[in-house]
């Protein structure tokens, strides 16, 4: 198994280079195609890009250009929803992975465009993506379902309508499982069905994404309020600026650290049923072990 740190490192540049070449050849407009790559190139981790590849690897299943594919429009859809949730009418951000926001850099009209075009592209990418069609409409079909108005849309609509009101502990979860989560949960789904898993192990591994997709929300929260600026990349403080409910505002510093370890744990039962689904030791280390071990990492 290859170490994550050096799998990142394989991984990452291949899937920027995807996209960028792709949106150099596919975009008319210097301007609009200089937006989209200012964000595409301005650091983020690719982690729902890179839990993809992750996934497939437990299987040892060998990554083409298709799969980059797939995986260039999850980190294109990601990038999207950060150009339009920094614009001022939502998140109203100037800071984003330590560079001046899309907005910022080339005007809110550029930027709004910027993330219609990354989303439009998402799909023009996927579709050329060399795979089974029919597995390939099933996993366009996933895709647009946890980006659109029952996923990520519908969670980012749930948050703004959250501003300046306390919702419970249930609420906020709900609506981080579609905002955050659902991204999240979609690469691991898509992974399952390029691989052709079994129903077990498919269910246990979204087990697995929708755990992790809360721990990861949560340590979202905590960086806002602990976190070093300079670090990661954005202002800390703005759920506070905003009124928001948070994991943090609701149980505390040390709760919203118990209920992140929680998550954390409730995902690793779940990989381990699969370990021992594919006949593997617990105590084997894959690529989704380390995931969760570097989201534990809280700065």
């Amino acid at each position: 198994m290859t170490n994550y740190s050096n799998f990142v490192a394989m991984n990452a540049p291949k899937i920027e280079q995807s996209i960028c070449e792709f949106l150099q050849e596919e975009t008319i407009g210097e301007e609009l195609t200089k937006s989209m790559i200012y964000s595409i190139k301005a650091g983020g981790k690719k982690f729902r890009p890179l839990l993809f590849l992750a996934t497939l690897d437990v299987f040892d299943y060998s990554i083409t250009q298709a799969e980059y594919n797939v995986a260039s429009s999850l980190e294109m859809i990601h990038t999207y929803s950060l150009i339009h949730d920094d614009l001022p009418a939502m998140d109203d951000d100037d800071l984003r992975r330590g560079m001046p926001t899309n907005h910022i850099e080339f005007g809110e009209a550029l930027a709004i465009l910027a993330g219609d075009g990354l989303l439009t592209e998402a799909f023009h990418l996927l579709s050329l993506a060399d795979i089974e069609p029919k597995k390939l409409v099933n996993i366009m079909g996933i895709l647009s379902a946890s980006a659109g108005t029952k996923g990520m849309i519908a969670g980012q609509v749930e948050d703004i309508q959250a501003e300046n009101r306390q919702v419970s502990l249930e609420e906020l979860q709900q609506i981080h499982e579609k905002k955050t989560g659902a991204l999240i949960k979609s690469a691991v789904e898509m992974a399952c069905i390029i691989a052709d898993v079994n129903i077990f192990v498919q269910g246990k591994l979204e087990q697995y994404a929708t755990s992790l997709g809360i721990a990861f929300q949560i340590r979202d929260d905590l960086l806002d309020v602990i976190g070093d600026e300079t670090l990661i990349g954005k202002h800390t403080g703005s759920d506070e600026k905003l009124n928001k409910s948070t994991y943090v505002s609701l149980l505390g510093l040390s709760g919203a650290k118990e209920a992140f370890y929680e998550q954390c744990d409730k995902a690793q039962e779940a990989l381990n049923q699969v370990k021992l689904e594919l006949n593997q030791s617990i105590n084997s280390l894959t690529l989704l072990d380390e995931i969760l071990k570097e989201l534990k990492e809280i700065a």
